[in-house]
């Protein structure tokens, strides 16, 4: 169980990994964007603004899709073999599931409790997806779709039809049994999902009067519902709907920013709904303390390695407030993480809501800046202050309890692999034998030489039963452990280390494991 678990927890680093320089990349357009911080040649409508909103739109790309990025990444990282055919018939598999549930509510979609001639996003439960006007199910449903698809894969992409039938094997075989188990799991997404959504709807009138407490479980279910995709049904009506106030506190901020800015009464009774809109201070002040967490839990020698992805994503939640890249790091391999993450991010709100901090801040450090504390600093900087010190005081809070929790359940997270090595010393003469390939022809390719290394390591082709990776680990399972060689010789390709359990082996690679990874199946095929 503790082996698929940690499968499944690497596969999932397989899309997180785009996240980084999209995030970034969005962060830069909305600097260069704004003509606070550029000047007037960011106007809207000039050209370096039209450039910069171009270059915006496909950095969006990553985060817009992310249902597609799961469907086709996890099937990469799960699949036993063939896993890029895994990943396409996981993604017809999906599309045709999203298909049925289209169908089935253009035509009872009143029998669901389901308004189907309503536009997709917001309340109405609905979301584009490959151009499917379908549910919105989120990650969530992709994740789960995705694990059907690859359970079908792994069980029947190698199984012989009679001669006659030859066309239907492997990928087609399972694109049909794909096709008809989508229709009753389509028929229940369409029968369960509405009801959850409808749950999460009929909360927000209590949330709205339940003051301090009604802010903080507002904060808390935004942020744990990300997996499923029903957060949008918490945001939504407060930031741009009814909820609180006529057409959204984003949109109320903005028509009364100068009048805020110009008084000199506390922000918390010239627009107490604000306390509805402080989730951005858990994206910056939250990234800082598990980012420190986890750099300070890893091993020594993976340190530089953790620094590498924790920077990129750390900055990507601060900047812009896009959490998917570190959230997802440690989402599906440590859960009670995720959870207390989500209580952490109530109890800030509720707390900086009690002490008078409101506004717009739901976004990043960017849009903190632009629209909090640059335009109303000079009337209202006691209540950034004070919002600081406290967003100090949860860093320091998500450090502690992170680390704590990572070092007493011995959490996978990032850097926090075994390095038991064997003292056994390696001539120059083994080394360059094992960079022979098994002909004994010499391999140019450095990815290829370092996968020869490991394949020798593991006692051959035939010693090997399954391979996978995380992003930065070769994970192999063997037949026979004691045909395993000591860590040493892995080292000489190149190796930092390998974790022992069994026969299950991880071969700490670094960050370019998918190409050896690439490389080792080939060696193996």
């Amino acid at each position: 169980m503790m082996e698929k678990i940690q499968r499944f927890g690497g596969a999932m680093y397989t899309p997180v990994l785009l996240f980084s320089f999209a995030g970034i990349a969005v962060a830069l357009s909305v600097v260069f964007k704004n003509p606070m911080l550029v000047g007037s040649i960011a106007t809207e409508g000039s050209a370096w603004y039209n450039v910069w909103s171009i270059i915006e739109n496909g950095a969006w790309t990553v985060f817009n899709q992310l249902e597609l990025l799961f469907i086709i990444g996890l099937p990469l990282g799960l699949a036993k073999k063939a896993s890029g055919r895994a990943a396409m018939e996981s993604f017809v598999i999906y599309l045709t599931g999203n298909y049925f549930i289209s169908s089935i509510l253009q035509f009872y979609g009143d029998s669901f409790g389901v308004n189907f001639a309503a536009d997709p996003g917001g309340e109405s439960g609905l979301k584009l997806i490959a151009g499917i006007k379908t549910l919105d199910t989120g990650v969530l449903g992709a994740i789960a779709i995705a694990s059907i698809a690859v359970w079908l894969h792994n069980k029947f992409f190698e199984k012989k039809l009679p001669d006659w039938l030859g066309v239907f094997q492997g990928s087609t075989f399972v694109y049909i049994l794909g096709f008809v188990v989508m229709l009753p799991v389509a028929l229940l997404i369409c029968l369960i999902w509405p009801k959850i959504q409808l749950g999460i709807s009929s909360m927000q009138g209590f949330l709205v009067s339940s003051g301090v407490f009604g802010v903080g479980l507002y904060a808390f279910l935004e942020r744990v519902l990300i997996p499923t995709g029903l957060h949008h049904f918490v945001y939504t009506p407060f930031l741009y709907g009814p909820a609180v106030v006529e057409g959204g506190i984003a949109k109320y901020w903005m028509e009364h920013l100068n009048e805020f800015a110009q008084s000199t009464a506390p922000l918390k009774e010239l627009f107490p709904q604000g306390g509805f809109s402080l989730n951005g201070n858990s994206k910056i002040f939250a990234s800082l303390g598990i980012s420190a967490a986890f750099y300070a839990t890893a091993k020594p020698s993976k340190k530089k390695q953790v620094l590498s992805i924790l920077i990129p994503v750390a900055l990507t939640a601060a900047l812009i407030g896009v959490t998917e890249p570190l959230e997802f790091t440690f989402l599906f391999i440590a859960p009670p993480l995720f959870l207390l993450h989500a209580v952490l991010t109530g109890l800030m709100a509720a707390t900086m809501f009690s002490f008078g901090v409101v506004g717009d801040m739901n976004s990043g450090l960017i849009d903190m800046l632009t629209r909090n504390w640059l335009p109303l600093g000079a009337n209202h900087w006691q209540t950034y202050l004070i919002q600081i010190i406290i967003g100090l005081v949860f860093v320091a809070i998500y450090f502690i309890s992170f680390r704590y929790l990572i070092l007493k359940f011995d959490f996978a997270t990032p850097g926090r692999e075994k390095d038991d090595t064997e003292v056994k010393l390696y001539s120059k003469k083994d080394y360059k034998e094992a960079k022979k390939d098994t002909q004994g022809t010499p391999i140019s390719d450095p990815y290829s030489e370092r996968a020869q290394v490991f394949l020798d390591a593991f006692g051959g082709a035939e010693n090997i039963s399954k391979v996978n990776n995380c992003a930065t680990r070769l994970r192999i399972s063997v037949k026979d452990e004691t045909k395993v060689a000591a860590d040493t010789v892995f080292k000489t390709g190149g190796a930092h280390g390998v974790v022992r359990k069994g026969n299950a082996f991880q071969v700490i690679v670094g960050m370019d494991v998918p190409q050896v990874r690439e490389r080792f199946e080939q060696l193996l095929n």
